[in-house]
């Protein structure tokens, strides 16, 4: 069942993702890495932050467990979802009104005129949020359920979408493209809630959606849970977020170099690691309710040495390929060879913590299934803080390439401490015992 769910996930993944390089690929060849690509990755970057953090981050890792405890699970489910969603929507409304001091802060480098280039690309951009947040309730439900597919292939309609727009708005003006992108992202959100639909009808889950109430003290188990989660699934989200802030203050171009590595580099790790935590999530959090951790250990350390293995081939061919890859990827249209380089080097920056970045999420799952939210908190938080210090004292020497190796250091360091929370002893008794 592990292996399965595995393949399925990195199977959806994978196609997610070679048509996302088609995307990236044209929209590198369309327009380029200069202003226009940067607001649009700026806009792009928000919502998406959000997404990884809230939606598909924290919020799986502290619905399951209680969902899974739950007595009352429609009630539950139910009640949650609206709740949630109202608060996204208004969420999105309030940015949709303060849509250029939202600008201002996220990219703080840039001047007057960009700001007002790009702010009503975030406004159109953030309600990918509340419809990402629908997607990923029905997916959490979907896993429980051991249904994968779904989820890990709808990945793929936003890049369809996306591409699309490319596709019909190309011979436009470079700004005119940038609304289509925008509006592409919506319609993609829009596509994989229809998909998710019909594979809740299929699982007879449809009384999701009765909004009946529940008992107060489950719902506030969740939150307590989730708020925790917030912190301690964003530490990478955060790392790349602040890359994109600092970097608004080096030359044109910085924002994107960063953007292309970080897709690269975000392949092996979704393909993997994400894949692998995500089919292992449930059953992990399923055995430790049923006081099985036996089971539980079994499984991670299955999970964990396949996952060292793909990580480190992934590590090595990269690194030493990098410039092959960004080239073969990227480079043409009015993406230039000294594009190639920067983006390539940079590349290389993000590689060196794939490894550290990958197990952690493997060995975090254990945190979350036994509801320690609060301390996955504070570990992430002491990562994010190590990543501002090495991000400010890098940033000068080595600009864009320093900023990527700050966020592998934090990562080292997260993957440290996420295995002291995990217990060395128990380490030791798991792989050498």
């Amino acid at each position: 069942m592990l292996i399965k769910s595995i393949f399925t996930n990195s199977s959806g993944i994978l196609l997610s993702r070679i048509l996302g390089f088609i995307r990236d690929l044209l929209t590198a060849s369309i327009l380029g890495a200069n202003i226009y690509s940067d607001i649009f990755f700026v806009a792009f970057k928000i919502p998406n932050l959000f997404r990884r953090i809230f939606a598909e981050g924290a919020f799986t890792q502290a619905f399951i467990p209680s969902y899974a405890k739950s007595k009352y699970k429609i009630r539950f489910s139910s009640v949650i979802f609206l709740q949630l969603i109202a608060f996204l929507i208004l969420l999105s409304l309030i940015v949709t009104l303060f849509s250029s001091l939202i600008t201002k802060a996220v990219a703080f480098g840039f001047d007057d005129k960009t700001i007002d280039l790009a702010s009503p690309l975030v406004a159109i951009n953030f309600y990918y949020l509340p419809l990402i947040f629908i997607v990923t309730f029905m997916a959490a439900l979907l896993q429980y359920k051991n249904h994968f597919a779904t989820t890990a292939f709808s990945t793929s309609l936003l890049n369809l979408s996306l591409i699309a727009a490319l596709i019909i708005s190309k011979n436009y003006d470079k700004y005119e493209i940038t609304f289509y992108l925008s509006y592409g992202v919506l319609i993609g959100g829009i596509l994989q809630i229809a998909v998710h639909l019909l594979a809740i009808k299929k699982y007879n889950l449809c009384k999701i959606f009765t909004f009946k109430r529940h008992e107060k003290k489950e719902e506030n188990r969740f939150y307590k849970n989730f708020f925790a989660a917030t912190m301690g699934s964003s530490t990478a989200h955060l790392s790349a977020f602040l890359d994109t802030w600092l970097a608004s203050f080096l030359v044109t171009g910085s924002i994107s170099y960063l953007y292309y590595a970080n897709r690269v580099f975000q392949l092996p790790l979704a393909l993997f690691a994400i894949a692998t935590s995500v089919a292992l999530f449930p059953m992990i959090a399923r055995a430790i309710k049923n006081k099985d951790e036996n089971k539980a250990l079994q499984l991670m350390k299955k999970s964990s040495l396949i996952l060292f293995s793909l990580l480190l081939i992934a590590t090595l061919i990269g690194i030493i390929l990098n410039d092959e890859i960004i080239w073969l990827l990227f480079e043409r249209g009015a993406f230039s060879s000294i594009d190639t380089s920067n983006t390539a080097l940079i590349l290389t920056m993000y590689l060196i913590g794939l490894l550290p970045y990958g197990l952690a999420k493997i060995f975090s799952l254990w945190l979350y299934a036994k509801e320690e939210q609060f301390l996955a908190a504070k570990i992430s938080v002491k990562s994010l803080g190590a990543n501002i210090v090495f991000s400010l004292i890098l940033i000068g020497p080595y600009e864009a390439a320093g900023l990527a190796f700050a966020s592998t250091l934090s990562g080292f360091i997260l993957f440290f401490l996420t295995l002291k929370a995990f217990g060395f002893k128990r380490l030791k008794t798991l792989y050498f015992m």
